[in-house]
């Protein structure tokens, strides 16, 4: 397309000897703004901690899978908690509510005696489910098991007292 004398085209400048289109000197700016944008160290530590947070082990977010079962006799609540350790769970018993969370308290150092760079980080996450169940909860009769990442809650459903009506 000739538009005033100018040749216009449609092509992006290329090399002559490799064929490929080049970026014009604007974009080649742009781009490498950006890589260093996430290769430098403030990004690269954050890219970081987003990469350790999804490679942890550890229940975290709005919870873990938590099922409940109820036979004729007892509700029988089972957790997945894959990973965990049995000192990092704690129940706890409120009316007719059963509240599971679970902790997880790490200090994780890091020595470099080249740079003398010395890090220290206290890490913790917590992550709870509760349930809601149709009469208070009797914390003497609950019974608790931990196997294999598996947390299996016994609750006995206790019968009230039937009344009867007079005429």
């Amino acid at each position: 397309m000739e538009r005033e004398g100018i040749i216009m085209s449609s092509m992006l400048p290329s090399d002559k000897n490799n064929h490929k289109p080049q970026l014009p000197e604007p974009f080649k700016d742009l781009f490498k703004l950006m890589n260093d944008f996430f290769t430098d160290k403030p990004m690269r530590g954050f890219l970081q901690s987003i990469d350790d947070f999804f490679k942890s082990p550890f229940p975290v977010g709005t919870g873990f899978q938590v099922d409940t079962v109820e036979t004729g006799s007892e509700y029988i609540i089972s957790a997945e908690l894959p990973g965990v350790q049995k000192e990092q769970i704690q129940l706890n018993i409120s009316g007719n509510y059963l509240t599971i969370s679970v902790e997880n308290k790490e200090l994780e150092t890091e020595e470099n005696d080249l740079t003398h760079v010395y890090r220290r980080k206290y890490v913790r996450q917590q992550a709870s489910r509760t349930i809601a169940l149709p009469h208070d909860i009797n914390e003497n009769l609950v019974k608790a098991s931990y196997r294999n990442g598996l947390l299996q809650i016994r609750i006995p459903q206790e019968k009230g007292k039937i009344i009867d009506i007079e005429e």
